[in-house]
């Protein structure tokens, strides 16, 4: 019978998606991995891969149709044997043969995004099967068809991917090795539905805001996905999470000192230094060991348990067209200022891009946001969960302050710690901050 391509789930929280481009035509032949199809996620471009073999017997969502459900149908596959063009779309609402395909980044160049952006959640109810516990196995679609057909339960095979993904080879480890159990017959029963959450309150409709001005005296700039979802984000992040604000000055003088000796001293390569450290680089790798000595707010909230992170994974705010990226510098308390600091580049080059991997900008479990660069002398960012907390820096400038009760002029920098006041309380944040402030200003720390 004829199989149906669905709108894959590229994230374990992606709803919907953009698709940017066919490129299969009707009638063509396809085989399992072959590219059929171009996505757009909020970050990057991602390319579709077939997981079923046949003639591509209808285009069901034509390219360049935006917001795009997950589990859509997008296209039907006609099977050996099948006349393609007997082949019907299906009527909205009839249950799928459920053969949704893989993704993988594009090669080609990233087009401006448009869906909603990851973030640390449940994925959508279509997107996986339910464990007993009323949670969901995050599997790739692959993965999924390989299990059923095996009578294998996903939700005894342990994830080898991306935030735990269970992907082709943990399914096949499975069958080889008998890890995992067969399906059960039936699902559990599931538990209790949870109240439903009190609707986020919301400002003045568009018409309201309009009457304010003038006719004629504006430009009206229609949002795209991406800031969409950055203004649900944030205003989901400040109305649920209780934030806390702790703030102090760093003496940049030592770090200063230090950075110009380590970037003079940097070996060539290819005719260029092999790296040149800035600041926030430094920045990076302080956070990243404080939260090692402090590892009670390496952390993130969740409403049954503290999830206490192994590894400070320090995601960055990147400004790119049309709102922001945080990749994210992995394990950066093991890492080198040199690694820290070429790794930052290259992550920062390619976000410009939109050619970063979901895996580079989900998750992480702090961020750095630095405006220092604009001058700007102080200010307090937003949490953005999973994180528990994040970094607001300030700009260095010179100052008068008190050494041995004499006025004595440094470089200090102001910097804003922002806490989940759930999981870092006052006090936490303060200790975190401290060792923060201890790193940057005896920086030769740093390097032992």
């Amino acid at each position: 019978m004829p199989t149906n391509i669905l709108m894959p789930a590229l994230s374990p929280t992606m709803e919907k998606g953009n698709l940017a481009k066919w490129l299969k035509k009707e009638g063509d032949t396809i085989k399992s991995g072959d590219i059929i199809a171009e996505i757009e996620t909020d970050k990057a471009t991602m390319e579709v891969e077939a997981v079923d073999e046949g003639v591509l017997a209808k285009i069901v969502v034509p390219e360049g149709t935006a917001d795009v459900a997950v589990n859509e149908v997008i296209g039907v596959i006609a099977g050996e044997g099948e006349d393609a063009k007997s082949v019907s779309a299906p009527a909205k609402g009839d249950a799928p043969k459920a053969e949704a395909p893989k993704a993988e980044p594009a090669k080609a160049e990233a087009a401006p995004a448009a869906a909603a952006p990851a973030k640390a959640a449940e994925a959508p109810a279509t997107s996986a099967p339910a464990k007993s516990d009323g949670s969901r196995a995050f599997a790739s679609p692959l993965a999924r068809r390989i299990a059923k057909e095996a009578g294998l339960d996903l939700n005894a095979i342990k994830g080898s991917g991306p935030h735990g993904r269970i992907v082709e080879k943990d399914v096949e480890a499975a069958k080889s090795g008998g890890g995992a159990k067969a399906a059960p017959a039936a699902a559990a029963a599931p538990s209790a539905p949870k109240p439903a959450a009190a609707p986020l309150a919301s400002g003045p409709s568009d018409e309201q805001v309009k009457k304010l001005f003038e006719p004629g005296s504006y430009e009206e700039v229609p949002h795209d996905g991406m800031r969409k979802t950055i203004a649900r984000r944030l205003t989901e992040a400040k109305q649920t999470v209780p934030h806390f604000y702790v703030t102090v000055d760093c003496e940049l003088d030592a770090l200063l000192k230090l950075r110009g000796e380590l970037n003079a001293a940097a070996p060539e390569k290819d005719g260029k230094p092999a790296y040149k450290l800035s600041v926030n680089d430094m920045v990076i790798k302080a956070l990243a060991l404080a939260l090692r000595a402090v590892p009670d707010a390496n952390v993130s909230w969740t409403d049954n348990t503290m999830l206490k992170h192994k590894h400070a994974d320090v995601g960055v705010a990147v400004s790119i067209p049309g709102g922001l990226i945080t990749p994210i510098i992995r394990d950066a308390c093991h890492k080198t200022l040199s690694q820290i600091s070429n790794e930052m580049k290259d992550m920062a080059a390619r976000a410009k891009a939109r050619k970063l991997k979901p895996e580079e900008y989900q998750g992480g479990t702090t961020a750095v946001s630095n405006l220092g660069m604009f001058g700007v002398k102080d200010f307090a960012a937003i949490v953005n969960p999973p994180h528990a907390t994040i970094l607001a820096v300030g700009t260095g400038e010179q100052r008068v302050i008190v050494k041995g009760g004499q006025p004595a002029v440094a470089t200090v920098m102001s910097v804003t710690l922002s806490t989940d006041h759930r999981a870092v309380d006052g006090a936490l944040g303060a200790e975190l901050l401290a060792a923060f402030k201890g790193y940057i200003e005896k920086p030769m720390a740093m390097l032992v």
